[in-house]
């Protein structure tokens, strides 16, 4: 990969990864809201099951900006854009889409199919 594309991915990357941060920090903040929010005695089992989505939804970005950085990590070291299974470049197309991804679309649906994942892609 030329260094023009890799700076392209790159700023890429950092963009999603601030935006994910922000959003970790955003979701962390009303989660804390809701729990200092007065809730009646009738509405905490609601109250509870909404902090609990906040956290799940900043438990899920907080993996996005794991694969982020170890997307960027992959960059440093030079593998960005290589798949980690087979060794073959990944497609751009497939990078444009999901830059954090590990796998081409061949070795990412053999991982997926070895998981028992058949609903859909993952990184």
């Amino acid at each position: 990969m030329n260094s023009n594309k890799r700076q392209h991915y790159k700023t890429i990357l950092l963009a999603e990864l601030r935006r994910h941060a922000q959003l970790i920090d955003d979701e962390q903040a009303s989660a804390l809201d809701i729990t200092n929010d007065d809730v009646k005695d009738s509405d905490h089992a609601l109250h509870d099951v909404i902090q609990g989505l906040a956290l799940k939804l900043s438990d899920n970005e907080s993996k996005m900006v794991a694969d982020i950085d170890q997307a960027l990590m992959r960059m440093e070291e030079g593998s960005f854009g290589m798949c980690l299974r087979c060794g073959r470049e990944i497609d751009e197309v497939r990078l444009e889409a999901v830059p954090t991804a590990r796998y081409d679309a061949a070795c990412q649906t053999l991982v997926e199919a070895a998981k028992g994942q058949t609903a859909g892609p993952s990184l």
